[in-house]
């Protein structure tokens, strides 16, 4: 998708990062979104090199999260995935990083989020 989405929430949870067969990783976090009465809890992905954008985050901290949305098929089943590119405070103050840090970039790569035929990973 070309079109970048934004979201902004307090972070709940940093998973480990999953590394696979293939060499493809990935870590799952969750931010939670004040929606009313219930907040919301949204797990995002991140992918490749992009699993470190989180290391330097407490959980607690506000984030802005800018992702694309995907979506898969398998086995009849259908999953929807929230793939971040980039992760900063709210406020835009950025996480310290060095200046070749994969997180230090403003927009995804061409193709981003987009895993080859041959990955192993079922979505």
């Amino acid at each position: 998708m070309a079109k970048g989405f934004e979201l902004e929430g307090k972070l709940k949870v940093v998973d480990e990062i999953q590394t696979f067969a293939s060499g493809f990783s990935k870590r799952e976090f969750v931010v939670e979104v004040e929606d009313g009465k219930y907040p919301q809890l949204i797990k995002f992905d991140l992918l490749k090199e992009k699993t470190s954008l989180t290391d330097n985050f407490q959980l607690g901290d506000t984030l802005h999260v800018h992702f694309d949305i995907g979506g898969r098929e398998y086995n009849g089943r259908y999953f929807v995935n929230l793939n971040a590119w980039k992760v900063e405070r709210a406020g835009g103050g950025s996480a310290p990083t060095s200046s070749d840090d994969p997180g230090s970039v403003s927009e995804p790569p061409p193709g981003y989020g987009q895993e080859s035929e041959g990955d192993d990973i079922p979505f």
